[in-house]
Formats: C-alpha cells, structure tokens, sequence
C-alpha cells in the first residue's frame, strides 16, 4: 500500500508546486508607470533642460494621482539613481504625496485564478543631495484595504548601510484574492540638514516601484519551518546589487519575507552580487539588534535538530561573528571568524520538546555586535538554509526510501526545469 500511496503524494505535490511555480516566476508591472519613465503629460522627456519639472493638473505623472508639492526629476551630475544613466524620479515636496490603487483584477495574473496571492513592493528611496543623506531623507507609506483596515510605515536614509547615497526598501503589500484592491499613498516627510551652520530643507526622491507576487501557501517538505531558505521575499531590483532592506512590518498577518518576522533591520541578498551558501537568496543581519523570528509548532516528547548555515557576503566584512540562536526559552551562540570573502559553515543544535501537548515556541537568530567593511558599511553574518527535523522523521531521508521515488523525484525536477 506504502508503494502506492508515496508516489500518488509525491506527484500531486509536484503538481502543485509547479502550478505555483508557473505564476511565481511570472513579474509583469503590476503598477503603472512605476519607474516614472513615462514623462508627465504634455512634456517629452527631452523637452526641457530643467532637472526638476513641478507636476501640475496640466502635466500630471501618468498612472500616478498626486497632491501638494511633487517634482519630476532627471538624474544629472549631482543626483543620480540607481542603475541608470539619464532616468527619472519623483521627489516628494511640501505636503507632497502619489497615490494609485493596485488591483488583482488589473493584473496579467490568470493562472490559478481563485488562488489568494501575496504581493510584496521594493522601491528606492534617494535623498536630493549628500547632506540630506543622514537619518534626514524619509517617507511615509500608508495602504488601504477597506475601511477597517489600513496601515502606516515609515522608511528613513540610514546612509551607512549600503555603499551609495541611496537605499532599496521593502514591505508586505497585501494577500489579495481576484477581486481585491489596494491604495498605495507614498508621502513626504520634511527635515531639515543644520550641519556647518546651514539650514537645508530635505525632501525625499522615490523611483522603481516593483510589485512581486509569491503564492500565499507553500508546503515545505523535510523541514518544519516555512521559507527556511529565504527564497520567497521581495524581488531584488534591476541594475542594483546593493540588496533590500527589510523592517519590521505592522502588518502581523505578513511579511516581506515570507513567515518571518523582522527584528531591527535585515538586508535581503542575492547570488548574482553576493555569496549566498544556497539557492538565489539569503539575509544578511546588519550590526546592531538584526534578526529574523517566527513561532513553531512542536509536539510532545520528540527531538528535533535545527541546521542552519552562517557565513560572509563576500563584501570584504572582516571580523568576529557572533548568531544568537533563540529557540524557547533557551539562547545558543554560534561564532565564527569572517575574513569577508564568502565563508560559509554549517551549524546544528539539538533540542527535546518538554511539553505534554502540541504548542508553539519562538525560534529566532540574532546579531548584535557591529561589524562595517573596508568602507564603512555597516555588516554582518549571512543566514540561510535553517532547517528543523523532528528525529524521527530521518527516516524520511533513508536512501532506500527515497530511492524508489528517485524517477519521480528526477521528473518533477525536469519539469520544474522547462518552465
């Protein structure tokens, strides 16, 4: 019966996963407009000599609505963006702020179509000038789902976190059916630069809005944590390879990083631009209170074995690293020695459920120590591929077992492969 039943589950899962797959790999604009290459209208993109075009009824930004103070803005020698020579902005002045309502409907998003979708948004954010680089360059982003359901965050220029003036964020949009929508309102925050005796009003500049969809329900076989690898997250930006960063949401039903809770602030990595141990991605926890953290379900009187790796991006982050590893109501330490040029080690500890009934504890890894590259950046160790197995599961990894599903195992693969 064992002969059957196993190869049934293992073909439908691969069904599954390649019918999310398919959708997962698809990345249309959902958003209009949402790099500002279109120019306002009545005005072409080389009609005008000016840096900074003050939108007005008359030339409004294309698939934007607006109020207050906004600016159409053209990278030149004292302002650049990323990735791009010769692209636009917006920046966001007095009472300054852009709006524009995302609809599941509108989307090229037809497979699957009753399926509830995740959708998580990265932009840039850029400050006017160098002195406004500080803590002093902010917006305010608000969503609505209804009229019960709203909420609002806030993104600042940290500066020593990447190796430019400007910075990419993320956050959890929504998880929206077919027929559901959201307004997305992004806002200016005034501050004010009084360094060396002069008063410079910064305003905040935003470009590259990219919405990416990944299935709401994923099924992780062979670990008990959802997304231990941190392949499901934001998608990285074109032409960037500084990574994402990731705050902490408001949102307690989502996360850009999907089933992970934020602590402080987490950068989100790619292997085209840095060393990541497995897979496309993995997070980096920057110095100073950065972590990830979810709760768990574990049952009674079992054992269960946490593996995770620990590594350096390969950005040159030399030093002493320290991952606090918190699961329950206990801590462990794990160090190692970063020489920055993408080291990676394997970690594991073991722990036994003491409870008579299934219940969640908190498993999280920390970092607290501060470590900066050669140029100032703040860094630190690089997290990826955490897995939890109850022990007596292993058998699920007998070579035996998984060799007489090796053919269908090898099939999903190729087909997974011809996507």
């Amino acid at each position: 019966m064992e002969q059957v039943v196993w190869p049934m589950l293992l073909f439908f899962t691969c069904m599954m996963i390649i019918s999310y797959a398919q959708d997962f790999l698809q990345n249309p604009d959902f958003l209009q407009n949402p790099d500002f290459e279109i120019p306002p209208f009545n005005i072409t993109a080389n009609s005008t000599t000016s840096q900074f075009i003050l939108l007005t009824e008359a030339n409004s930004i294309p698939g934007w609505s607006f109020n207050g103070t906004v600016s159409y803005v053209t990278s030149g020698a004292n302002l650049s963006f990323p990735g791009s020579s010769g692209g636009h902005a917006l920046q966001l002045g007095e009472n300054g702020a852009i709006k524009q309502t995302f609809s599941r409907a509108n989307t090229t998003n037809t497979a699957n179509a009753n399926e509830t979708y995740e959708y998580v948004v990265s932009f840039n954010l850029i400050p006017q000038s160098e002195d406004c680089a500080n803590n002093r360059t902010t917006v305010n982003v608000t969503l609505r789902e209804n009229l019960f359901r709203n909420r609002s965050m806030a993104f600042s220029l940290r500066r020593n976190l990447t190796r430019n003036l400007w910075e990419s964020h993320a956050f959890f949009l929504a998880k929206l059916g077919v027929n559901d929508s959201v307004d997305i309102q992004i806002s200016s925050v005034k501050a004010t630069n009084t360094k060396d005796g002069n008063n410079v009003t910064c305003w905040p500049v935003v470009d590259a809005f990219n919405v990416k969809t990944n299935p709401s329900w994923r099924r992780y076989m062979d670990n008990a944590l959802a997304n231990g690898n941190f392949e499901v997250g934001p998608g990285f930006m074109k032409n960037s390879s500084e990574g994402i960063l990731l705050d902490k949401e408001q949102d307690r039903f989502g996360s850009a990083l999907q089933d992970w809770d934020i602590y402080g602030i987490v950068k989100y990595i790619d292997s085209n631009n840095y060393k990541v141990p497995q897979g496309k991605a993995a997070i980096e926890l920057l110095s100073g209170k950065s972590g990830v953290h979810k709760n768990l379900y574990i049952e009674p009187k079992y054992t269960y074995t946490l593996n995770f790796t620990m590594g350096d991006a390969n950005n040159s982050c030399v030093g002493n690293f320290t991952v606090y590893v918190q699961v329950g109501n206990n801590t462990h330490n794990f160090t190692m020695t970063s020489n920055g040029t993408g080291s990676a080690f394997e970690r594991f500890l073991t722990f036994k459920s003491q409870f008579r009934l299934l219940t969640t504890i908190p498993i999280g890894l920390y970092s607290f120590n501060e470590t900066r590259t050669g140029t100032g950046v703040l860094c630190g160790p690089v997290i990826d591929n955490v897995i939890i197995r109850r022990d007596s599961d292993e058998r699920n990894s007998d070579g035996r077992k998984i060799g007489s599903h090796g053919i269908l195992i090898l099939a999903c693969l190729l087909i997974w492969a011809c996507l």
